[in-house]
């Protein structure tokens, strides 16, 4: 027979009454004030020193995502928080970090705690007796121990395993290095170089594009045609502002298609990062570009200083990215192209400066975007992406911060990025301070060997460019 409701209150009217009294008593202790998932999001890293100094990254090491708007970071003092903005949420899998420094500062002897929007109910927490150098780490990500690790916030932990292990080895080609420009062509700030076939693309931070062509002997010189002898200036989009242009990157449909520069701020508000890839017209004659679109990822990351963000920049194919099995980090599936729109066949990978991270991105044609990948790269910064289609192989390159290494990266079993080998810079040039690279194509493949290239933003001796080689 049903039961009434009446019938089923009555029937539970003792039971209340004796809850209550137990409440009052004090004998009865409610249950958790929060939902199970958020005991998944841990704090998993903590900076305290360098570029991106009091920051806390947070990782969800569940299965659902997780709303964390209004939760509160605090350090040791009660009376010093810092709100997570609405809207926030962690998916499985994802690494978020917060910049607290308007908050309050990190100390030597300090405490990172999280909290939920309450206030007094506490998710998680670490302590530390020193600076963090560079980082503090949570190995394995969620739920191991803390220990001086690399910095990757936003990125998974360097625990020893992709994120920096692998031993430094030869340069895989010559050891002899030459000069590939002119004397005293470019000056300094020369910064990401992108080959393609015939031409050399080289963006320089003082806002300006370089569109150059062979000089005759196996270098480069600038192209004197449709106005780009001594460059071309670059704008945002409405004419204003100059672009701190620091990397270079074409899509599969080549410069008919765009040239996309990263940069990492505008250098008429110098102090202020604008982390931003930027989508030019390059068939006119004018001396100044405007971007058609700009894709401004400043909000999504990690904060860094002004000087410290977009130094490289590279468009991944989907038919590699799909053939290799990818994961979409956004969803925690396999990546699907087709569920993203138009979005030029690619995933474009953007390195920082100031984390040594590596991120990838699905640019929307209407401006939307991604986030689908998060890497660290093991190095202390990033200054060139290059993506080399003849090996299927993503080089990450470091300037003379880091000796001049090189990684490569390739998708493995797991569906992420990992380092492969790990090159320490040709014997036969100095520790440069290069800021860019760039890997010829397979048809210049010539008795095993092909050309590769690297721009000097210190312009060393009166040369911006030099040529090496690797092995094909």
């Amino acid at each position: 027979m049903t039961e009434s409701p009446a019938h089923r209150w009555h029937r539970s009217l003792p039971l209340l009454l004796v809850a209550g009294l137990a409440l009052a008593a004090g004998t009865l202790t409610a249950g958790p004030a929060h939902a199970a998932p958020a005991d998944d999001i841990r704090i998993n890293e903590v900076v305290t020193t360098g570029d991106v100094n009091d920051s806390v990254e947070l990782y969800n090491k569940g299965t659902a995502t997780v709303d964390v708007s209004g939760w509160i970071l605090k350090d040791d003092d009660n009376g010093s928080k810092y709100k997570i903005a609405s809207g926030t949420s962690l998916a499985p899998g994802a690494f978020r970090a917060f910049d607290v420094h308007g908050s309050f500062g990190l100390g030597s002897a300090d405490k990172a705690r999280l909290y939920l929007a309450d206030g007094s109910t506490q998710v998680d927490s670490f302590s530390w007796s020193s600076h963090s150098a560079p980082s503090w780490s949570r190995c394995a990500d969620g739920t191991g121990a803390f220990k001086s690790a690399a910095l990757t916030l936003g990125a998974p932990n360097a625990c020893g395993g992709s994120g920096g292990s692998t031993t430094p080895v030869a340069w895989p080609g010559s050891s002899s290095v030459t000069t590939a420009d002119a004397s005293n062509v470019f000056g300094e700030d020369l910064s990401g170089l992108y080959q393609e076939g015939a031409v050399l693309w080289g963006a320089q931070n003082s806002g300006k594009l370089w569109r150059l062509v062979g000089n005759g002997s196996g270098g480069w010189k600038p192209d004197t045609a449709n106005g780009w002898s001594a460059g071309k200036t670059l704008r945002f989009p409405g004419g204003s502002g100059s672009a701190d242009s620091e990397g270079v990157t074409l899509t599969g449909a080549g410069a008919t298609g765009g040239v996309f520069v990263a940069s990492e701020r505008n250098g008429d508000v110098s102090g202020t990062s604008r982390l931003s890839v930027l989508r030019y017209d390059v068939s006119g004659t004018a001396t100044s570009l405007t971007a058609t679109r700009e894709w401004n990822l400043t909000s999504d990351l990690p904060a860094v200083g002004s000087n410290a963000g977009f130094e490289a920049i590279t468009w991944v194919p989907d038919s590699y990215l799909t053939g290799a099995g990818f994961k979409d980090a956004s969803t925690g599936a396999a990546y699907n192209p087709a569920g993203y729109g138009a979005h030029t066949g690619g995933v474009f990978f953007v390195g920082v400066e100031g984390t040594g991270a590596v991120h990838g991105y699905v640019l929307l044609e209407g401006g939307g975007y991604t986030r689908v990948a998060t890497v660290a790269s093991g190095m202390s910064g990033v200054m060139e992406l290059q993506w080399e289609p003849q090996a299927a192989r993503l080089w990450v390159v470091c300037d003379d911060t880091c000796s001049g290494q090189h990684r490569t990266m390739q998708v493995n079993s797991a569906g992420a990025f990992a380092a492969t080998a790990v090159y320490n810079r040709p014997s036969g040039m100095a520790n440069l301070n290069n800021e860019g690279f760039s890997v010829a194509g397979a048809a210049e493949c010539v008795g095993g060997s092909k050309p590769v290239y690297w721009s000097d933003d210190s312009n060393t001796g009166g040369h911006a460019l030099r040529k090496g080689s690797i092995t094909c």
